[in-house]
């Protein structure tokens, strides 16, 4: 079957209206154009496939807001760049923090920086709450999820476990998140 602009456009009218099958094809068919322009930008892998699984969560989220007078891919790119901008703002904060010398002086004056009891209590807890939330979800998206966040496995290491492709890893972890962010908001 050959793709082409009409069928691009049906996938989009399809998954305007929630179509997972038409989600997943426009997934399929633009990874590699968004993956392959966010990878000569970060010249990191790791960095890309975070970027570019985002850019798919967010477009997929607003898909009702793409306007078919642009390229999909176009949009899809706009959104990566703006994802990408994003993450770069966000490591840039945490990397630099302009403190004064009388706060560089209190710094060194810090007697312990390991956590007190009550802290580690409610990490803890904090811990025991997200498992409970986490078993809620269907048991593929379980065991994704602790692979990736649990395990440090990489998305290349749990296709290779799995026997499952790539792109179907990470569109089931994009799923899990999401899912698990909605089971999360609402007991919130």
């Amino acid at each position: 079957m050959e793709v082409n602009s009409v069928l691009i456009q049906k996938n989009i009218e399809k998954a305007k209206k929630g179509d997972q099958v038409a989600f997943t094809f426009l997934l399929d068919f633009f990874w590699n154009e968004v993956y392959g322009f966010m990878l000569k930008r970060t010249e990191n892998e790791t960095d890309t496939d975070d970027i570019v699984i985002e850019t798919f969560a967010k477009a997929f989220d607003k898909i009702a807001t793409y306007n078919p007078e642009y390229g999909f891919n176009t949009w899809l790119i706009a959104i990566a760049k703006n994802v990408h901008i994003d993450m770069l703002r966000k490591k840039k904060s945490s990397l630099f923090v302009d403190i004064t010398d009388e706060e560089d002086q209190q710094a060194y004056r810090v007697a312990d920086e390991s956590a007190s009891a009550e802290d580690e209590l409610i990490i803890e807890q904090n811990l025991a709450q997200l498992l409970q939330y986490i078993k809620k979800l269907k048991p593929a998206y379980q065991e994704v999820i602790q692979m990736r966040y649990f395990q440090e496995m990489t998305y290349q290491e749990m296709a290779d476990q799995l026997e499952e492709p790539l792109n179907n890893i990470k569109i089931k972890l994009l799923r899990a998140k999401k899912l698990l962010s909605e089971i999360i908001q609402e007991k919130n």
